[in-house]
């Protein structure tokens, strides 16, 4: 069981997120930072860093410029620019990864037209683009699979589908195509 602080100095906006998250049958939500795995906290930049030290953030900004701002490990996502599936996936990400701030987070959070670009380009499907996310986000087989609820088998099937269509053979070749880095060999 995941378990989830969500803090925010609007009562509408901390309320909503509650509802749903409290929603997912694999998130509890708690009332304090020590006792919680991930902490969302909604635009309060002051809070992060305190909150910070007790579990990994998912702060919810309004602004894309806010991603430079508040601690180092930090995941951001943009009020707007994601949608309730997203939300608890990067929540679950976020909470798996220990929000490690990695180019892949940066790229996705800040950039969504490059995604979808990304996405158009390589023909991924919904869940295959959720576990490339997750494998440019740092995580393991085993941890994809908690964050999506999904067998590690599954995991390696997406992976070896989402090699193909990306003509890699290993994860670092994957990461550098989807991320448009990779070079011609």
């Amino acid at each position: 069981m995941l378990k989830v602080l969500v803090v925010g100095a609007n009562p509408v906006v901390r309320a909503g997120l509650t509802v749903l998250l409290g929603a997912c049958p694999d998130i509890e939500l708690v009332t304090e930072p020590a006792a919680s795995d991930v902490i969302v906290v909604d635009a309060d930049r002051e809070a992060v860093a305190e909150l910070s030290a007790h579990a990994p953030v998912l702060l919810l900004t309004h602004e894309p410029v806010e991603a430079r701002a508040g601690a180092g490990a930090v995941a951001r996502l943009v009020h707007g620019r994601f949608d309730v599936a997203e939300l608890v996936r990067v929540v679950r990400a976020t909470a798996h990864a220990g929000a490690r701030p990695t180019l892949a987070n940066i790229l996705h959070f800040r950039n969504p037209a490059s995604r979808v670009q990304r996405i158009e380009r390589f023909g991924l499907s919904a869940r295959e683009v959720e576990v490339m996310d997750l494998i440019a986000s740092g995580l393991t087989n085993q941890q994809i699979a908690t964050a999506c609820s999904i067998s590690e088998k599954t995991v390696k099937n997406h992976i070896n589908r989402i090699f193909a269509k990306l003509h890699s053979t290993t994860r670092g070749e994957a990461i550098a195509s989807w991320l448009g880095t990779r070079t011609a060999s």
